[in-house]
């Protein structure tokens, strides 16, 4: 007998739906967002959009200053760094289990996703279609990990990297080819293989790549004038 899929909670469509309208630039960086304006526009009591905005806080799309106004969070150079950093460690970590833990069906959606994103750089693609197959990779990535608290850490900055992921020009042939299409390809051909040095390369060096383009062209309306990454990402030149 199949199992019907869980039905979402008020809250849940009340914070996709914010989430959502933070992702297509419908709110500003900065912009307050006002529990009843939104609560009668969505049709929706106040309740349900304080409990969306507490989900979105921890996901850092939003924050709440000492006056308690929820607004747009305003993501800096400094958020770019310590996300990015972030994210190298976990994908290292993900792809080491990976390498072990993922099964057929795993590679069979990788392998899907990737010839998605080949196909619409192919056509031509938007920046909102790049980003979301995109990380839709990295998500299946984390899943063959069959690490819980791993893809719980993953979630909670997904959303941050979400939107780093659309401030950079992912309709560039040479970056969509080179650093999604490429490097997403290469990552999977290592993990298939069950190539752990391989692959966290791989995964290094996709990370790297994308970091790197997107430092190049990120407009930071807060962060400090210039600082470079430790570690494995510390030979990138320093942000200008």
């Amino acid at each position: 007998m199949l199992a019907l899929p869980p039905k979402h909670t008020l809250t849940e469509d009340v914070t996709e739906q914010l989430r959502a309208a933070i992702f297509r630039g419908h709110f500003a960086p900065g912009e307050r967002l006002s529990e009843e304006q939104l609560a009668r526009t969505l049709g929706v009591s106040r309740g349900p959009i304080r409990e969306a905005f507490v989900r979105l806080e921890r996901e850092g799309l939003i924050s709440s200053p000492a006056n308690r106004r929820s607004i747009v969070a305003r993501l800096s150079r400094r958020d770019l760094e310590e996300v990015y950093t972030i994210r190298l460690a976990l994908e290292r970590l993900a792809v080491q289990y990976g390498v072990h833990a993922a099964q057929d069906s795993d590679f069979a959606a990788m392998e899907a996703n990737t010839q998605a994103l080949e196909e619409a750089i192919a056509r031509g693609i938007t920046e909102h279609e790049a980003a979301t197959l995109d990380i839709g990779f990295h998500d299946l990535l984390y899943r063959s990990a069959r690490h819980q608290h791993l893809l719980d850490a993953w979630l909670n900055i997904r959303s941050q990297v979400y939107l780093f992921l659309l401030t950079r020009n992912l309709a560039n042939p040479d970056f969509r080819e080179r650093v999604i299409s490429r490097g997403h390809r290469a990552i999977l051909d290592a993990l298939k293989k069950r190539d752990e040095k391989v692959a966290v390369a791989e995964i290094e060096e996709h990370l790297r790549s994308a970091y790197t383009y997107i430092v190049q062209n990120y407009s930071d309306r807060e962060g400090p004038a210039g600082s470079s990454l430790p570690g494995p990402l510390g030979d990138l030149a320093a942000i200008k």
